[in-house]
């Protein structure tokens, strides 16, 4: 850094026993710089999670969208109506691109303000887009919380990305068994047990 008249050092060793992991400067009040996994994961409509991009480097999450929404028309046949994507995502190139394919991404618009306020029916749709893209962050929330993913304590750089994986995965067992459970309760509500445990339609009662 004297010779060559630099304060960066590309790739430099923060931690000895965690050679890959870089800084990564996030501008939070309580924790301006971060050491660790950077990860992008998207949410479908069924609250199924799925992991974009992994990465213990710094980078833009804005390169992420197309891509998202690319492995996202692969899994369907199409692509999806609406994107609900944080402000960093909303740049000229993502908007552009979810133009051309008539997807609608949330968002404030680029530069100034209009002069005249935001029709009531866009008001409804930016709270509605507001209030669903919470999911995005609840699951990020409950990954920490239930499934350990901010107890890491794995040293190799492998073991530490296979742990993240296995996280989303837990999550998204979760989540399955919890529709499983959904759906069992609604077969169940159609039938009735009596004090012998013998099993009625609810159905066949109300049609007799």
């Amino acid at each position: 850094m004297y010779e060559n008249k630099i304060h960066i050092v590309e790739d430099r060793i923060v931690s000895i026993s965690q050679p890959y992991i870089c800084p990564i400067v996030r501008g939070k009040a309580k924790s301006p710089v971060e050491f660790g996994a950077k990860l992008d994961l998207s949410v479908d409509e069924t609250g199924m999670c799925r992991l974009e991009k992994l990465s213990f480097d710094a980078y833009n999450e804005s390169t992420v969208l197309k891509t998202a929404i690319e492995n996202y028309k692969q899994r369907t046949g199409h692509y999806p109506e609406r994107v609900l994507a944080d402000q960093i995502y909303r740049n000229r190139d993502n908007i552009t691109f979810c133009s051309g394919l008539d997807i609608r991404l949330s968002g404030k618009r680029l530069g100034r303000p209009k002069k005249n306020a935001d029709t009531k029916e866009e008001k409804k749709t930016a709270y509605q887009d507001n209030t669903d893209r919470i999911e995005v962050e609840r699951k990020f929330s409950l990954a920490k919380r239930k499934f350990g993913l901010g107890l890491l304590l794995t040293k190799r750089e492998d073991t530490t990305k296979a742990l993240i994986v296995l996280n989303i995965i837990a999550m998204n067992i979760d989540r399955l068994a919890a529709m499983l459970l959904h759906l069992l309760k609604f077969i169940l509500s159609f039938f009735i047990f009596d004090d012998e445990n013998r099993i009625f339609s609810n159905v066949f009662h109300r049609f007799t």
